[in-house]
């Protein structure tokens, strides 16, 4: 019975002194963080070997389309989503949808493709070989040219590749899942350069791996890091050599969303919005121009600059969106925030960047939005909406872009549907099932007529010229 009530009282001063250490306040600040918030996917800290980007090349039976018409990059040549070479496409389509020319399969996830010189350019992930894989096709036929592969572990975490490559004559840039940085020969597939932006720059994973794609801005490769000493640089495009870098003294981490060349107030700059706030960039020197504070946890759309000095803002999970102006005087230049909104009362977007046409901004409203949930939508900057797709016509997390007075609006389930681009209301004109997966997110390229979709596991080409290319 002694020992019976001396291990009682054991348990009982036990529980009192835990009960009086949950009970203190903590002496530094605590915050409860879900696996993966911390910067990178969960299962994934900790330092990795260094990784040979030169890898291992393949190259394969296909050959070079002699066709016409390229998307250099992740939202065009312009980085606006708008495609704007002429090319006159289809106001219908048959029962059975666009014809298709050809599909052929990738890895697990979302990554876009960049078009240019009859190629077709995307950073998959090889799942088997556990490697990166930046990959050319024919435009053609869709057979594969040649492959440069690097080792490296990425874990599913929603797929794992998401980016888009940009490519120009001479240069063939790409972004990684894991932030390693690649430039290659665009048409033999030789190894320029590389760097490891976590290594080499500070820069942590984000949330969801690296969304962010690279800008070829002449003869430099703009890039947002986000670590200690960078939270922008610009690289030279032939050596990889930093040519500036932008301090970043907020700490403020990288985003999912992509550095958007646009001139505003004037002056031609970089804008980025970060993990923390949002900033704008001299494409020159590199120099800090403006900042604001944001605190949105999640950034997956890019900034939307329109054509007055203000610039729209949006990201998910329950942030919405924001219109900030920046104005310009006596050289020196400041940003403001015009408006700011939740999901439910204007324009949110949380995986699609907003287009910008006619004065009007178009996207796809976030889960969050209540009844406008998935809906595509037309606001007028100001915040008022004008129309919306209304409640039979939900898109999902889709991408979208305009052609030709249309918008291409997909789902997540690889329904393909047809727009008027109107300023009036939601103009319906073809849909079709163009892709047989799911989770059909990742950008749209449109090149001569030739449009480049994908769900999880496959990429396919249709053609929506209103004749066959």
């Amino acid at each position: 019975m002694a020992a019976g009530a001396a291990a009682t009282a054991s348990c009982l001063v036990a529980v009192l002194v835990l009960a009086s250490w949950f009970a203190r306040e903590p002496l530094i600040p605590v915050e409860i963080r879900l696996p993966g918030m911390d910067g990178t996917p969960a299962g994934m800290r900790g330092e990795d070997a260094p990784v040979d980007l030169r890898g291992v090349f393949q190259t394969f039976e296909g050959v070079p389309a002699d066709l016409p018409g390229a998307w250099p990059s992740f939202r065009g040549a312009d980085r606006d989503n708008i495609v704007k070479d002429g090319v006159a496409l289809a106001d219908s389509w048959a029962e059975s949808g666009p014809p298709l020319l050809w599909k052929v399969e990738l890895g697990e996830g979302y990554a876009g493709a960049a078009v240019f010189g009859g190629r077709v350019y995307v950073l998959d992930y090889d799942e088997a070989a556990k490697a990166d894989a930046v990959r050319c096709f024919s435009l053609a036929d869709g057979r594969e040219i040649w492959r440069r592969s690097y080792a490296v572990v990425v874990k599913k975490n929603h797929g794992m590749s998401r980016t888009v490559p940009a490519v120009t004559e001479k240069h063939l840039v790409t972004i990684g899942p894991r932030c390693h940085v690649v430039c290659l020969d665009p048409l033999a597939g030789d190894f320029k350069w590389g760097m490891d932006l976590q290594r080499d720059h500070g820069a942590e994973e984000p949330l969801w791996y690296t969304g962010q794609c690279p800008l070829i801005d002449g003869s430099r490769v703009i890039l947002a890091p986000g670590g200690p000493e960078a939270l922008l640089m610009a690289v030279d495009i032939e050596t990889g050599t930093p040519v500036w870098k932008t301090p970043n003294p907020h700490g403020w981490k990288m985003s999912h969303s992509s550095v958007m060349p646009a001139v505003v107030a004037g002056k031609k700059m970089y804008v980025y919005a970060a993990v923390g706030g949002v900033s704008g960039v001299d494409c020159e020197s590199g120099a800090l121009l403006w900042e604001l504070p944001w605190n949105a946890k999640v950034v997956a759309p890019s900034p939307v600059a329109l054509d007055d000095g203000r610039i729209f803002l949006a990201a998910g999970y329950g942030e919405g969106g924001m219109m900030i102006r920046v104005k310009e005087e006596n050289g020196t230049f400041a940003a403001a925030v015009e408006y700011k909104h939740g999901p439910k009362d204007g324009l949110a977007c949380e995986q699609q960047t907003p287009i910008f046409h006619d004065g009007l901004l178009f996207g796809i409203m976030p889960k969050d939005a209540g009844a406008l949930r998935g809906q595509f939508v037309c606001y007028n900057p100001d915040g008022a909406r004008v129309w919306s797709s209304g409640q039979t016509n939900r898109f999902g997390l889709g991408p979208f872009i305009l052609a030709d007075g249309k918008f291409y609006v997909l789902d997540d389930e690889g329904v393909l549907t047809l727009l008027r681009a109107s300023r009036t209301g939601y103009e319906q004109l073809a849909q079709a099932k163009v892709l047989d997966g799911h989770d059909a997110w990742g950008p749209i390229a449109l090149a001569h007529g030739r449009m480049l979709l994908r769900d999880s596991t496959h990429m396919a080409c249709i053609a929506v010229g209103r004749k066959e290319p």
